[in-house]
């Protein structure tokens, strides 16, 4: 039976938690204006912007050009955390399932934590983890951190 793994990244950044979460939760259609050197475009399938259940189709730049389908599996206002199930994609060449989640927690003057997590089950004992992708949401953060502290 394949076995369920887990990682983390994560991330100091210096913007406060919840402008972070607010563009994590309600406002990724900006991500492609925030860093359109790493994500190319990014639309609503289904559902809205900040709501569980919603589709989202990402097309993205980890190494080489990407796309992926994500479903929007929970949001946990008060922890400030999302989780997002992967429904589609090349992702899913190599993994046989992939969730992802991430959390900003806040450290007062100093700033935010982002940690991304992942969970995937590999379809092939050869298959890397995925360390590209959390590497990849890492830079992602800092990103949207130059972005807000540049239009605070």
């Amino acid at each position: 039976m394949a076995q369920i793994r887990k990682m983390d990244a994560q991330v100091e950044v210096k913007s406060q938690a919840d402008k972070l979460y607010d563009i994590f939760k309600g406002k990724a259609y900006l991500m492609p204006k925030i860093c359109p050197d790493k994500i190319l475009n990014l639309e609503i399938l289904q559902g809205d912007w900040n709501s569980v259940g919603a589709v989202k189709l990402w097309t993205f730049l980890p190494g080489t050009s990407e796309s992926l389908k994500e479903e929007v599996e929970a949001i946990d206002e008060r922890n400030r955390s999302i989780t997002f199930r992967v429904i589609d994609g090349e992702i899913l060449k190599y993994y046989d399932s992939f969730k992802s989640s991430v959390q900003v927690t806040s450290l007062g003057a100093k700033g935010s934590l982002v940690t991304w997590s992942v969970e995937f089950v590999k379809s092939d004992a050869r298959i890397p983890d995925p360390d590209k992708y959390l590497q990849f949401c890492a830079v992602v953060a800092k990103d949207i951190d130059a972005y807000l502290l540049k239009n605070a």
